[in-house]
């Protein structure tokens, strides 16, 4: 990946099986991403649900992977090992914890750059609709494993980069806007 490159980052869980299974799944994999991917990327947007999940990072630039991890010699390599660490130890757990063998997620996590403003907003919007789109709720603001609430309640503490999002959208009002519209698209898309 490349270093301060923003990227839609999504992976499904391998065959049928749910990546998360009880509220603490959720817990633990956000836990772990904190762990491993906290001083890797920054944290825009994020959605887990039951059998796969989305994020949207940008990768920290050469000077901030350098202050955290001075003695790596090639830092794109340092991010992807971090990712990897992170995937490994999610399913290392889960494996444990459900008496399973192999692996959790489909090979290779998905990974789409960002390159103009308006994919970066459409991924944003996206990321938040998806448990709407894929029927888990009616209303995105019902879902709990999103980053929705975090923006919605900004006196909370958060891992997210809560103001970055104002280099794409006017304000708030601005990003809830663009959501009724983006889900009044997806609904009627669906009954097509």
């Amino acid at each position: 990946m490349e270093l301060g490159q923003p990227y839609h980052i999504y992976n499904h869980a391998n065959g049928t099986e749910n990546i998360f299974r009880v509220e603490e799944n959720y817990r633990f994999f956000l836990r772990q991403y904190v762990k491993y991917l906290g001083e890797v990327v920054d944290t825009h947007a994020y959605c887990l649900m039951p059998n796969h999940f989305h994020l949207l990072v940008g990768v920290r630039g050469e000077a901030d992977l350098t202050k955290t991890f001075p003695k790596f010699e090639t830092l794109e390599k340092l991010v992807s090992k971090q990712f990897s660490n992170f995937f490994s130890s999610y399913t290392q757990s889960f494996n444990k914890k459900y008496q399973r063998k192999g692996s959790l997620f489909i090979k290779n996590f998905k990974r789409k750059p960002i390159l103009t403003e308006s994919q970066w907003q459409e991924t944003f919007l996206y990321i938040h609709l998806n448990p709407v789109k894929h029927g888990f709720v009616k209303d995105h603001t019902n879902w709990k494993w999103s980053s929705w609430h975090a923006y919605r309640s900004p006196e909370k503490l958060s891992n997210l980069d809560r103001n970055y999002y104002l280099n794409f959208f006017d304000s708030w009002e601005h990003v809830q806007n663009m959501m009724k519209m983006k889900k009044e698209w997806l609904m009627n898309k669906d009954m097509e």
